[in-house]
């Protein structure tokens, strides 16, 4: 584990002004889009309804989306990561073309429009353009559906390199391999080959258990055992989910450096499983929190329920903790910390220095508050929102709880879910 993560969260706790400065929170993975579908998939459609089906009601909305939506709705969704408290988001971007297929006459339009709405907001940005090339791990081509995803090899590294001239202080540009099974090991090879020294990677793993299985019959490897004896995953990788892991899994993961982008809500949502939390602690490995497909924007819940999940399946409470501290909360809060420079790429002092949320003093909810019981106060007493104020690159964004242009983004997003639910 690095230094930060066995701190006590006390000592990246301050009192400032009346309240408490934390550092800003990494949100490590994001589907912009689907927050545009939030609450739109709860109904029953399959009697074994899972991540498959509920992916049926994804492709539908994915392909009403243009570069006008995508901005309004990315808008928003930041917006409401500020007001929460995340400071830096992980974009995991797929929907590169029209929903035909066809390039735009600007092949980064789409990707254009998540870095305008993140300019905007104020957010900072590692954008993630994916490769997505087959639709499983026999190579079966794309579906009619996912074929504004595609690219092949030469295509995506185009779109990379334009978008990665356009890098700057706020805005990093690294790579996605969306999974396994939708990109082929040759693909795989070559991209990685091509990529800058410090390109982050980020990849979707072990999520289901179909999954795994399916990876099992066609390369007779898991998920993660596979990808560790292909490709040299360090510091730079982030696995996401990694849900499904065998120890040997758990210790080489943590053993390679590479963090583990653990997205509780939406694993809960898509009924995908458990992470196991307590083993990769103690295996000394670097993990972060997502909000994945958006049906919650909060760090407080991802954290909560990243906890709650470990008592409900051992029966036992304050699981996360570390030789540092006995806090669950400080041991939370100290992990997205140690983990965000790796995953981002955005160098870890700069950020300390010009990114944080300020909790409201005045809060009832943090009456008699020390350092030391802080984090515990903010995950764990309750859905309140505590942000007061949140600064990212220097600049306040968030005062008194509200985004400077909380309005604005609102208004347009629900211009954009007009067109995007119509006909629906």
């Amino acid at each position: 584990m690095t230094a930060t993560s066995t701190r006590d969260a006390a000592a990246i706790v301050e009192p400032v002004d009346g309240g408490w400065r934390l550092p800003g929170i990494a949100n490590l993975h994001s589907h912009a889009f689907q927050r545009a579908m939030a609450g739109l998939s709860e109904r029953l459609t399959h009697p074994e309804d899972s991540f498959w089906t509920w992916r049926e009601t994804m492709y539908r909305m994915a392909g009403r989306f243009d570069p006008d939506t995508l901005h309004a709705v990315a808008s928003q969704l930041y917006v409401e990561m500020l007001e929460a408290g995340y400071t830096t988001v992980c974009e995991f971007h797929y929907l590169h073309h029209a929903p035909d297929g066809r390039p735009y006459d600007d092949p980064a339009a789409m990707s254009r429009a998540l870095v305008q709405a993140a300019r905007d907001t104020g957010i900072r940005l590692l954008l993630l353009p994916v490769l997505y090339m087959t639709g499983g791990f026999d190579g079966r081509p794309l579906g009619e559906r996912q074929r504004r995803f595609g690219h092949d090899v030469d295509g995506y590294l185009r779109l990379f390199e334009a978008l990665r001239a356009e890098q700057g202080d706020m805005l990093h540009v690294g790579c996605a391999l969306h999974s396994l099974r939708a990109v082929p090991p040759d693909a795989m090879r070559a991209v990685l080959a091509a990529l800058p020294a410090d390109a982050r990677i980020h990849i979707h793993i072990s999520e289901q258990v179909g999954e795994v299985q399916d990876c099992l019959a066609i390369r007779d490897r898991r998920p993660v055992e596979w990808l560790l004896q292909n490709a040299d995953v360090d510091a730079r990788w982030t696995l996401v989910h990694a849900t499904h892991l065998n120890d040997w899994e758990v210790a080489g993961i943590a053993k390679s450096g590479a963090t583990v982008a653990i997205c509780p809500t939406t694993e809960a949502n898509l009924g995908d499983g458990l992470f196991r939390l307590r083993d990769f602690l103690d295996a000394g490995g670097a993990w972060g929190i997502g909000s994945d497909s958006h049906i919650s924007v909060s760090p407080v819940e991802e954290l909560r329920w990243l906890e709650y999940g470990q008592r409900l399946a051992t029966h036992r409470r304050n699981i996360a903790v570390s030789p540092a501290s006995s806090s669950v909360g400080g041991t939370l809060l100290a992990g997205v910390v140690a983990s965000a420079a790796d995953a981002t790429g955005f160098a870890g002092d700069l950020v300390a220095d010009a990114d944080a949320v300020v909790l409201d003093g005045a809060s009832p909810l943090l009456a008699g508050a020390t350092a030391a019981d802080v984090a515990d106060r903010w995950i764990f007493s309750g859905n309140r929102s505590m942000v007061r104020d949140v600064q990212v690159g220097g600049r306040r964004l968030v005062a008194g709880g509200v985004h400077r242009d909380r309005d604005a983004a609102a208004a347009g997003y629900a211009r954009a879910l007009a067109t995007l639910l119509r006909d629906s």
